[in-house]
């Protein structure tokens, strides 16, 4: 078992997610930047659908009551154990009693944490995903206690470290495609829509993130339509806002864009105050 000594608002047990369910309005969920929580997983040659601890600003405090081979990776908040620093993006075993913390944050948004065989807590239709209203729990909360599997021991160890690229963390251009109301923009809007630095608000979170920047908006309004993870609808009052992993299956607003599964992840490692810029990706 994993005792969680202390947390904070953003840490949730997550895998890829549960899909099949929309029709009847269970959103997907899963890891917010999918990119670093698979890396997390392959490092430890787990299936790439293993359930990890991603936690948003650090914040955290884990005591290991059973040895613990783990990988660290996504947003760099100066993890250590016992007090010693730990590399990011390679293979850990930790002994018994060892305790995990973060502290400054060098770059990124969301840490993951994935061990042997992924963290074993209960499966709800069909994942492991935290969801308030699907799961007994929505966020790990301090003195709770993380199930991991009873074997973690690693037969060949590695020290095989990987670099990732920072343009993950860094790049201000999110690509995405064109949404099915993207036609019905005029040029001007379009142009603003593409041009525009945008300044991700304090309004941010698993379900969507909001945009400062307003976009001026004299659509018609439309029925109630389908909607995905790294949808860009445009409301009424001109304001963007990004569907993300934790967001309802329908909207009422035009869905001018669509994010690239790599730009959520990217998106995802970013917060208020963060400018980004939309970039149509042309396909090939």
């Amino acid at each position: 078992m994993i005792k969680v000594l202390a947390s904070n608002f953003g840490a949730t047990i997550q895998d890829l997610g549960r899909t099949g369910f929309g029709s009847i309005g269970v959103p997907t969920s899963g890891t917010m930047d999918r990119y670093s929580s698979q890396l997390a997983n392959l490092l430890l040659n787990n299936d790439k659908n293993a359930a990890v601890l991603e936690i948003t600003f650090g914040g955290c405090k884990l005591l290991f009551e059973t040895e613990c081979t783990i990988c660290i990776t996504g947003a760099d908040f100066s993890a250590k154990v016992d007090d010693k620093s730990i590399a990011l993006n390679t293979v850990q075993h930790l002994k018994k009693n060892a305790i995990l913390s973060f502290g400054k944050r060098i770059y990124g948004t969301r840490t993951y944490i994935a061990v042997k065989k992924g963290f074993q807590t209960e499966i709800i239709l069909g994942s492991r995903s935290l969801y308030k209203g699907i799961t007994s729990e929505n966020v790990i909360r301090r003195g709770m206690y993380l199930p991991v599997h009873s074997n973690q021991l690693v037969v060949n160890r590695t020290f095989t470290s990987v670099k990732v690229n920072p343009l993950h963390f860094n790049s201000e251009i999110i690509e995405c495609h064109k949404g099915p109301e993207f036609e019905f923009l005029s040029e001007t809007q379009k142009k603003a829509l593409l041009s525009t630095y945008f300044t991700i608000s304090s309004n941010n979170n698993r379900m969507g993130y909001q945009l400062e920047e307003l976009i001026k908006n004299d659509l018609a309004s439309m029925l109630t339509s389908a909607v995905l993870q790294g949808t860009i609808q445009l409301t009424p009052s001109g304001k963007l806002i990004v569907l993300m992993r934790d967001c309802q299956v329908t909207g009422g607003y035009p869905r001018v864009l669509q994010l690239t599964e790599n730009a959520i992840n990217r998106l995802a490692q970013k917060t208020t105050g963060s400018n980004i810029q939309f970039v149509i990706k042309i396909k090939k």
